[in-house]
């Protein structure tokens, strides 16, 4: 007996009823649900609104279960207590959520673009993304960003090559949601269309000084939610592992923000919320502002270029070239039992096979590693590996 899958009229009846809530509910500057726009038209209409199923999308893909093995700041420690890739992006998508309850925006949205922002972070964070830009740049690719790979991944990759055919505002939102840089007010640049939002990836990976900035208020949010969630949580990671003193943060930062994590979460949050929407535009006040890009010049300085937290960091950056080598040379060669074959190239659709050269496969395989898949095929083939301590 086949499993009907047509949507009850009750049910499509309820969504319409939600959409409806929406406008009257959410703020004037809030994205609707029902203004959600995808590249391809899909053939089945679902009960779910359109962001709360983009978010469903992608907590159910492949890439967001490898979260779970990915280094967010600190890698190779032996402590269960210091953060991963997959809490911080919880972390971002409630607070990022709470932020767009009281300012009256689409929190589906929200979530969407929180969970899936970090999706293109390759093995051992920010120091594995550039040593794979450096890669990148020797084979002929532009340099490596995770914000463009979470896109990839997500478009591209995903459901052996057909991807999930998100919306654009979440894409849009993924693309655009740099936590590194400072911004005291975000305003978002409306209007983007499918072909806006290619000439700006484009022109992201040629260029990855080029400045983006999300077309919704919701993605602004979560980019700021961004720096909310790892800024303090960094502090007491560094504070666990004793690379820092609690009373070593800035006194001034202690004096505005708070001197833990919670604390400062809760005075950046607050801070914005209370500022609310004002010009179309999100801002932290002057003063919360100041102190936060404080904060993050202490964080650089003492957590983040700390050779402490460097743990085999050479090691690792022989495995990258030893594994990228190894690949193209597999794939040169049409080794069908190598591991990129049987475990990346092998089921993806001709659509990806036909028009991904050989040095971007390899990129991608990398980029989805987990932390202990890339060094199990690294010491496979003979590398040395670090080991946690």
């Amino acid at each position: 007996m086949e499993t009907d899958y047509t949507t009850a009229p009750q049910l499509l009846a309820l969504r319409e009823e939600l959409d409806n809530k929406e406008a009257i509910r959410l703020s004037p500057q809030a994205s609707l649900s029902r203004a959600g726009l995808r590249r391809r038209p899909e053939d089945r209409a679902g009960h779910r609104q359109t962001y709360a199923a983009d978010a469903d999308r992608i907590l159910h893909s492949r890439a967001y279960t490898r979260y779970i093995d990915k280094t967010q700041v600190f890698y190779m420690v032996r402590n269960d207590h210091i953060t991963h890739r997959v809490l911080h992006v919880q972390l971002v998508s409630k607070i990022a959520r709470t932020i767009g309850r009281f300012l009256g925006l689409n929190e589906d949205l929200i979530e969407a673009i929180a969970l899936g922002h970090d999706i293109g972070h390759p093995p051992f964070g920010h120091d594995g993304e550039k040593m794979l830009a450096a890669l990148c740049r020797e084979h002929g690719l532009p340099s490596f960003q995770h914000n463009l790979q979470s896109v990839e991944f997500l478009e591209r990759i995903e459901r052996d090559g057909k991807g999930w055919n998100l919306t654009l505002q979440v894409l849009d939102g993924i693309m655009c949601h740099d936590g590194e840089i400072h911004n005291q007010s975000l305003r978002p640049e409306r209007d983007k269309d499918f072909a806006a939002f290619d000439r700006q990836l484009a022109a992201k990976a040629a260029d990855p000084e080029q400045p983006l900035t999300p077309m919704t208020l919701e993605g602004c949010v979560v980019r700021l939610a961004d720096t909310i969630a790892y800024i303090g949580r960094d502090i007491e990671d560094a504070i666990e592992l004793r690379l820092i003193r609690r009373e070593e943060i800035p006194a001034e930062c202690q004096e505005t923000l708070g001197r833990t994590n919670g604390a400062i979460v809760y005075r950046l949050v607050t801070d914005l919320i209370a500022s609310g929407i004002r010009d179309d535009a999100i801002a932290f006040s002057p003063e919360v502002s100041e102190s936060l890009q404080r904060l993050k010049r202490f964080n650089y300085e003492r957590i983040y270029l700390n050779p402490a937290i460097k743990q085999g960091l050479g090691q690792i950056e022989q495995c990258y070239r030893e594994l990228f080598t190894r690949c193209l040379a597999d794939l040169a060669a049409g080794r069908q039992d190598s591991s990129i074959m049987t475990g990346f190239l092998a089921p993806m659709a001709a659509a990806y096979r036909e028009v991904t050269p050989p040095a971007a496969v390899v990129r991608d395989f990398l980029a989805g590693m987990t932390d202990d898949y890339f060094l199990a095929r690294a010491a496979a083939l003979g590398c040395e590996v670090p080991q946690k301590r």
